[in-house]
């Protein structure tokens, strides 16, 4: 029987211990695959990594829907290069889902 995403605690904990902050410069190479994908601070990064590993489509339509999940821009790459960012990642592949802010933790 399939799990639930908000039921599934050994993926969001899979996810948690895997979740880590990387220099942008890291991420580059898979940005220009077109595997990167931008999660809203709002957003729990490990909620939204556990509801893509599910192909949850109702809730990722509506994050994307409401702006808070997409992939990352030119402009977000140019701005992260800038600064030097550093930013929280973690792998539901074969995308790489960031964000800027810290994680929640579980």
């Amino acid at each position: 029987m399939q799990l639930k995403p908000e039921k599934d605690t050994e993926l969001r904990d899979k996810i948690n211990r895997e979740t880590a902050r990387l220099p942008w410069s890291e991420l580059l190479k898979h940005f220009a695959q077109g595997n990167v994908v931008w999660v809203a601070n709002e957003l729990d990064l490990v909620d939204v990594a556990v509801r893509v590993a599910h192909d949850d489509k109702a809730y990722i339509t509506q994050w994307m829907e409401q702006g808070m999940l997409a992939k990352v821009s030119d402009q977000q790459c140019q701005s992260w290069i800038d600064s030097d960012a550093q930013l929280w990642a973690t792998v539901v592949s074969p995308f790489i889902l960031v964000q800027q802010d810290k994680p929640r933790v579980h």
